[in-house]
């Protein structure tokens, strides 16, 4: 079967691509991701606390006006918590390209405009084939507009592309007002890629000791069905790639995606419950499928099933909803 596809302006030999995730923080895991079969990999995420901190201006944001605050002291992670500096990233990037043939993006998460993003032609000049750019920030202000949380993201994705010549993925949250709309300013500012969706990892409260905790709760494939939704309505309506991400877990969720128009697949939350040879599972159950169902390649069923064919996608998206809630039985 012919599995290749294209992403990024590069050509894939399947669409199979890791996400960011600290499996990626090994050479050696890379090579066993390549050795699976994956078509590329990104890279652990480089925090932009992280570049801020190096320009010695972190301390400084952070620690006035904390006197009779101390705990606001304690909510960034301190320097040596985070896996990988600056400095180690593009080594790590460099050892990565040294080690494996397949691509290697680069991972910049991300929440607010700054100096920072200079850092992306470093990784660039590394041999980074392409740049991610994960954009995570939850706004609590009660001015900030969904407006003005709009520009933002997209001048962060100005300030990145200004700096580099390599293509700069964006990744998204769905809690937009309009996602088709912030879709499409994003893909007008020169995103080569959408990547979907983002998921906004929520607190736990621990009872115990009695404070806030992280908590990363792994995806299921329940999940892809957000990405399945948006990539069929945003297929063939935006110049940007479309890649899916949260919920891949089966040859099943991959040949979905597919089929609404997914140029690739992204899995971690996979990856790190079964193992990386579960790639080649993956890949061998989606070879097993296309034969049975007499699919040549993947070319073949790529947007088969999107929406691109409605004359009205909203009212298709309506229609969809009322057939949902008045199928449903209780028996």
């Amino acid at each position: 079967m012919n599995l290749k596809t294209n992403y990024l302006g590069m050509e894939l030999k399947n669409p199979l691509v890791v996400s960011a995730n600290p499996l990626s923080e090994s050479i050696d895991n890379i090579k066993k991701m390549e050795d699976a079969g994956a078509a590329a990999v990104v890279l652990y995420s480089l925090f932009e606390e992280q570049l801020t901190l190096e320009q010695k201006s972190l301390h400084y944001h952070t620690t006035q006006g904390t006197e009779s605050f101390a705990e606001a002291l304690s909510y960034f992670p301190e320097p040596d918590e985070y896996k990988l500096g600056p400095d180690e990233y593009i080594k790590h990037i460099m050892k990565a390209k040294e080690s494996v043939d397949i691509p290697i993006i680069a991972s910049l998460n991300a929440s607010t405009p700054g100096s920072w993003a200079e850092y992306a032609k470093n990784m660039e000049s590394a041999g980074a084939d392409a740049i991610e750019l994960n954009i995570y920030n939850v706004p609590t202000e009660f001015e900030f507009s969904a407006e003005q949380l709009e520009k933002s993201y997209l001048d962060i994705l100005h300030a990145v592309k200004k700096h580099v010549n390599i293509p700069v993925a964006v990744k998204l949250s769905p809690y937009f007002t309009n996602m088709a709309n912030t879709a499409k300013k994003f893909d007008e500012a020169g995103a080569n890629s959408l990547v979907l969706f983002n998921r906004f990892y929520q607190p736990d409260i621990n009872l115990d000791e009695l404070e806030v905790e992280p908590s990363i709760v792994l995806s299921d494939s329940s999940e892809i069905r957000l990405a399945l939704r948006w990539i069929a309505i945003l297929k063939y309506r935006l110049q940007a790639d479309l890649a899916a991400t949260s919920g891949v877990h089966t040859a099943e969720d991959v040949l979905k995606l597919m089929m609404v128009g997914a140029n690739v697949t992204m899995m971690a939350s996979a990856l790190l419950k079964y193992g990386i040879n579960h790639i080649e599972t993956i890949l061998n159950d989606m070879q097993t499928w296309m034969h049975n169902k007499e699919y040549d390649s993947i070319e073949q069923m790529q947007g088969s099933m999107s929406k691109h064919k409605e004359a009205n996608a909203t009212k298709f998206e309506r229609a969809q909803y009322m057939k949902a809630i008045t199928n449903y039985s209780l028996v």
